[in-house]
């Protein structure tokens, strides 16, 4: 017998699927999704993931971070505004609360706001259903109670999820996770009741995998998004994420970097630069109905 390894998604080969397009026939949709982050000096203990290294407090690598409030995102600002783009916000929703100045720039530049959670060292392992739908709760009135906008949008903090997190985000009416690196399109994820679906965010065009894990210098990080890009784009109806921390490439000597690769990407013809909300009302207007019947059909052994 076959693993349970596919609950979450049907497989499907991106070559058997009826071609996606964009808005006024765009090749690419690209989105940008900073991660505006808190993280708390003294977090609570989570027995299953250390928020920092021991012994706390941990001085160093809590304002290493804070860094990204105070400078690095003002930086990434003045860029997305030289280029006239807009962001998807990754948000500890605990920002609002701590940092309104960020929140109100970033409403003035019509940024969308999606939930990362409520401070960036509190995951989501362990927790048992109330305290997940609490989580949850939490995000939904905080964004919507400083912002205005309803939350549409879902990242997890760390990327942490408990079984249940994608029932439990289609049963509050959060519409796209980006919780699931699988694909180059918007995909539907299988949940108990309503609908949500995954749309593509990026650990590859992510400046913390990049500059922590893999050492990548400011120019490979470059590099590696014009690349990424010049293929999605060759492939026609992909997704490309640039997911940016303020606290990395907010720094003075990574900015260059950034910005020839926004160069590289707003010389192009039929690129939609979209949010993430924008791309996922795209998906469900045009091709979510249209995949939920192939799948069925495929599961049935009609196709």
């Amino acid at each position: 017998m076959l693993a349970d390894d596919l609950r979450y998604y049907d497989y499907l080969p991106i070559t058997k699927r009826p071609p996606l397009t964009w808005p006024n026939g765009a090749r690419i949709a690209v989105w940008f999704a900073p991660n505006v982050e808190f993280y708390e000096l003294i977090p609570p203990v989570n027995p299953a993931r250390a928020a920092w290294p021991p012994p706390l407090p941990d001085v160093l690598g809590y304002s290493w971070r804070d860094y990204g409030n105070r400078v690095g995102f003002w930086r990434l600002l003045e860029v997305m505004d030289r280029f006239r783009l807009r962001g998807s916000a990754a948000l500890n929703v605990a920002v609002c609360q701590h940092h309104p100045e960020i929140i109100a720039a970033m409403q003035e530049r019509g940024w969308e706001f999606f939930s990362h959670g409520i401070y960036n060292g509190r995951y989501v392992y362990g927790m048992d259903e109330a305290q997940e739908r609490a989580l949850i709760e939490d995000a939904i009135v905080t964004v919507e109670r400083h912002t205005g906008h309803r939350l549409k949008g879902w990242l997890s903090p760390a990327l942490t999820n408990t079984e249940r997190t994608p029932h439990l985000l289609a049963e509050y009416g959060i519409t796209y996770s980006c919780d699931f690196m699988h694909d180059d399109q918007p995909f539907p994820l299988n949940v108990r009741a309503g609908r949500l679906i995954s749309i593509p965010y990026t650990v590859e065009i992510n400046d913390a995998a990049a500059y922590i894990r893999r050492l990548f210098s400011p120019q490979h990080f470059c590099e590696a998004i014009k690349a990424q890009f010049d293929r999605l784009y060759a492939e026609g109806g992909r997704v490309m994420c640039i997911a940016l921390h303020p606290y990395l490439t907010g720094r003075p000597y990574r900015l260059l970097a950034l910005i020839e690769g926004l160069e590289h990407i707003t010389s192009r013809q039929g690129v939609w630069f979209a949010t993430g909300a924008e791309i996922a009302d795209w998906y469900y207007t045009h091709y979510y109905n249209g995949m939920i019947a192939l799948l069925a059909s495929r599961r049935s052994g009609q196709v």
